[in-house]
């Protein structure tokens, strides 16, 4: 960065570091023993615009990838639109799993990055369940910001969030994930796979 940059407020953009992915199973840990929230074995990818020869290609590869170990009877990979527009890869692993799912997730950010799509990443959820009340909650990855925040729909069908659960995780997992500051840039992700029982 450079002086007339430094003075007229300018900053880089962070650049995406895909391995921050592999803190999650830790921090899944903290998480369950701060809140009862556990992994549900759901994991999702969302990217914007992606269309064409190149991306049914990429689609098969990502499959393929996900798939290639038959004899795993709780893995699965899906593609969805959303309402939006975005596209959504579902990953399933067993909830106990959240390491392969993890791997799952990276593996599929990683092919899509390096077949040229990253500028189109948005962002990684991984999805976790408090078993008592059957809430959900997403812990999401920010693809172009580096960093994670959590997402808390309410239960009861609307489009509302749990502020207050979403901060209590921030304070909570700190230490184990680069949680994203600003907390305009916490957008709801309604409807992901994983979430609500999708």
């Amino acid at each position: 960065m450079g002086l007339l940059d430094s003075i007229l407020g300018r900053s880089k953009p962070v650049r995406p570091d895909l391995d921050r992915l592999f803190a999650l199973p830790a921090a899944a840990l903290t998480l369950q023993a701060g809140t009862g929230y556990v992994p549900t074995g759901a994991g999702s990818v969302c990217f914007a615009g992606v269309e064409g020869g190149a991306f049914t290609q990429l689609k098969e590869e990502v499959r393929e990838l996900l798939d290639v170990d038959k004899r795993d009877a709780g893995s699965r990979v899906a593609f969805t639109q959303d309402a939006y527009g975005y596209t959504w890869l579902a990953a399933h692993r067993p909830a106990d799993d959240l390491v392969a799912l993890v791997n799952d997730l990276h593996a599929v950010n990683t092919l899509l990055e390096e077949a040229g799509f990253g500028p189109h990443l948005l962002c990684s959820l991984t999805a976790f369940r408090d078993t008592g009340a059957a809430h959900d909650l997403a812990l999401v990855y920010l693809y172009k910001r580096g960093t994670f925040y959590p997402f808390a729909p309410r239960s009861d069908g609307s489009e509302n969030r749990d502020n207050t659960l979403e901060l209590q995780v921030r304070a909570l997992l700190a230490g184990d994930l680069a949680m994203e500051p600003e907390l305009e840039r916490w957008f709801p992700v309604w409807g992901a796979p994983g979430l609500g029982g999708t």
